[in-house]
Parts: C-alpha cells; sequence; structure tokens
C-alpha cells in the first residue's frame, strides 16, 4: 500500500469527488483515479460507489477512513520528529474546539501561537457537541480538542487548563435582585435562550436548573451561536455564556449576572494517547503557560 494512495482516498472523501480530490492533492485525475483503483484491487474491496461527478463510501471505505488518518497521522509525527532535530518544523496543526471555548480561549491562544511560530498554520474546526468532538481527534481528524474536561473517552490523554464560569446575559433593562447577582431559582418563569440538549452548555444550565427545582421556559433554541448576542440584545430572553463573551455584550447594553450557585465548568485540552507531533506539542505548552522545548521555527 502506497500512503500516496491512502492521501487520494481520503482527499476523494473530504471533496466528494474525484476530480476535487486530484486538484486537492495536485495530481491528474485519471493518475488519482488509477491510484485509487489500485488501492481497491490490493484490498479486494470497493471504497467508493460513483455517482455522476460524484462519490460516494461504501462500507468498506467507512471502515477504511479512520484507520487512514491515523496512519497519516503518525506519518506526521514521524516527519516532524525527523524535522525536529533539523530544528526546522512547519506544517499544519488541526484543533478542534467547542464553539463558544473557540472564541475563549482558543482565539487568544491561536494568537500567541502564530506570533511565535508563523510557518505553522493552524486549522479550526467547530463540531456541535462534545461527543462529535471527540470522534473528531480521535479517529485523526484533529490532533487536539479543546473541552469540558473530563472527557468521556477514557483512552484520551488530558491536559487541564483553567476554571471557566458561566454567566448569565439578560436583555438591556432587565432588573435584577441584587447587582451582578441572579440566583438560580430567579430563572423560574423568565424566557431563556439556549443551545440544543446535549451541548456543553445546554447540559450544564439543565443540571443547575433541576438542582434548584426549575422548569425553564425556553424562548429561543438555535444550535448557531452568531445569533444569540443580537437575540439577548433585542430582548428575546435571557442567554448563558462564558464571562469573557458576556462581558463584550455587557458593554453594548446587556445586563451580566453571575449565578448563585455559580455555574462553572473546567476546560482543557484532550489528544489521543499517542506521541504528539512537536507542533501540537508546541501549542500544549504554550497553552500551559511553558516555555516550549519544541525545536520550531518561524
Amino acid at each position: 500500500m502506497d500512503l500516496r494512495q491512502v492521501e487520494y482516498v481520503l482527499a476523494a472523501i473530504d471533496t466528494g469527488s474525484f476530480t476535487g480530490a486530484a486538484a486537492d492533492v495536485g495530481v491528474a485525475q485519471p493518475s488519482l483515479s488509477e491510484g485509487i483503483r489500485r488501492l481497491e484491487a490490493e484490498l479486494g474491496v470497493r471504497l467508493f460507489d460513483r455517482v455522476g461527478r460524484t462519490v460516494q463510501l461504501t462500507d468498506a471505505g467507512r471502515a477504511f477512513e479512520g484507520p487512514a488518518r491515523r496512519l497519516l497521522r503518525e506519518r506526521s509525527v514521524l516527519l516532524e520528529a525527523v524535522g525536529a532535530v533539523r530544528t526546522v518544523v512547519t506544517g499544519t496543526l488541526d484543533v478542534v474546539a467547542l464553539p463558544t471555548l473557540a472564541v475563549d480561549p482558543l482565539a487568544a491562544l491561536v494568537g500567541r501561537f502564530r506570533t511565535a511560530y508563523a510557518g505553522v498554520v493552524v486549522r479550526i474546526a467547530e463540531p456541535d457537541d462534545a461527543g462529535a468532538l471527540e470522534a473528531m481527534v480521535a479517529d485523526g481528524r484533529s490532533e487536539l480538542g479543546l473541552t469540558e474536561i473530563p472527557p468521556r473517552r477514557d483512552d484520551f490523554v488530558t491536559i487541564p487548563l483553567a476554571r471557566q464560569e458561566i454567566v448569565a446575559v439578560c436583555p438591556p433593562g432587565t432588573p435584577l435582585p441584587a447587582p451582578g447577582r441572579l440566583p438560580v431559582a430567579r430563572l423560574a418563569g423568565m424566557p431563556l435562550i439556549t443551545t440544543p440538549p446535549g451541548t456543553s452548555t445546554r447540559d450544564l444550565l439543565d443540571r443547575a436548573l433541576a438542582a434548584a427545582t426549575v422548569a425553564p421556559v425556553i424562548a429561543v433554541e438555535t444550535a448557531q451561536r452568531e445569533p444569540i448576542a443580537p437575540l439577548v440584545l433585542g430582548g428575546a430572553g435571557t442567554s448563558f455564556l462564558p464571562r469573557a463573551i458576556a462581558d463584550d455584550l455587557g458593554a453594548q447594553g446587556a445586563v451580566v449576572a453571575r449565578l448563585v450557585p455559580a455555574l462553572t465548568r473546567t476546560i482543557g485540552l484532550v489528544h489521543r494517547g499517542r506521541p504528539l507531533t512537536p507542533t501540537a506539542r508546541a501549542f500544549v505548552e504554550l497553552a500551559r503557560g511553558r516555555p516550549s522545548r519544541a525545536k520550531l521555527t518561524p
């Protein structure tokens, strides 16, 4: 099996066609098609069903995808480890983060990382929930995940980073029983703006409401984070956001209140129990506030 053939297959999966895959990996389409055909012949199975100009994975193709991504990730570890000896490491770092964490703290971390290592391209993915995030780390699509910890999987390496507070963000003019404070019990009857069940913030909120025996009044449920700010500022209801994001809305007129009891979660990085690439190690050390020992050069 030629690793280039594996790259062809993954490119076809990611682009949905042999034409797009050929453009993505920089080869002629006939060469890519022939490479995949030879690999299928070697494996004795079809990896794709050809549907017009597009391709769809067969059951064998779906079984092939995860190990193939891990294989290429391990090759990256090997090449970067050798490259580190030459003190020159560039390339790509794939990080997947819960959507609220992609704003804070990931944006600042990536900014600091890119300042230190301008030769590394950082690619960020934002799945809908922690389960999808862990799946992306497990199958090698992303090397690092930024999420609420502990993770659901017990085969991940976990690197705690910080304790994050989730606060209430209320429409302008909302009266509070005490300045900057809102008991969870007082949420009874208040219209709420939430993400769907199963998302990290919603799960945290649901546990707090259940503990206070509050039946929530869900006014707006949205899987998209972008509308939350205008919804709150427009008076649609109260939402729940990390403190740093909430303070930005406070500057625009929203009423920000710390919940009592406080809603907090521990956040951290997770990765598979395999050696990290030097690039990923450097990111982890930066996130932990330690000088990197990885031999990266901008």
